[in-house]
């Protein structure tokens, strides 16, 4: 059986954007990345703000994203930015639209220098029968080598490199 696979991520920076693509060069599939529907301001302290009190109160905003035909991929790999220690509220507008029941999840995570924190928890809880693959954390963007640990982290979770 052929292996369908989605890269979908949340990157107000860039910083996951990059990751995932860099992702998507080496093993292919489709690749989303998720926009809500009132985009966060371009100032970084507004943006802060915004997303400070959307993960304090619980907040998931509405995505303009909208996919297609989610039941036929086999593996999905996403990927968001570490606000304030979880996953960015885009990111769980996503998990909470979504079925991922008996998918395989390969998160991605870019931080500025707290590491995972409790993303990787909190994706769980959003994913409780979902198969979670050990997950990647990059600072920020990552930096010259990005490529070669993308591609050894692609291994180590077992999923075959398309472009070597």
């Amino acid at each position: 059986m052929v292996k369908q696979v989605l890269i979908v991520y949340y990157s107000w920076s860039g910083n996951t954007r990059r990751v995932a693509k860099v992702i998507h060069e080496i093993i292919g599939g489709d690749i989303i990345e998720l926009e809500p529907e009132v985009p966060y301001p371009e100032s970084y302290t507004a943006t802060l703000e915004r997303a400070r009190r959307e993960i304090q109160s619980g907040y998931k905003p509405p995505l303009k994203t909208r996919i297609e035909g989610i039941e036929s991929y086999n593996i999905i790999f996403i990927g968001s930015p570490n606000w304030f220690g979880t996953i960015a509220p885009p990111v769980s507008s996503f998990l909470s639209q979504y079925n991922l029941s008996n998918k395989t999840i390969a998160p991605f995570f870019t931080h500025g220098g707290r590491g995972m924190q409790r993303m990787l928890d909190d994706l769980k809880k959003l994913c409780p029968y979902s198969k979670i693959l050990l997950p990647l954390t990059i600072y920020r963007g990552g930096r010259d080598d990005i490529r070669n640990r993308v591609y050894r982290w692609l291994i180590e979770i077992g999923v075959q490199p398309n472009n070597v």
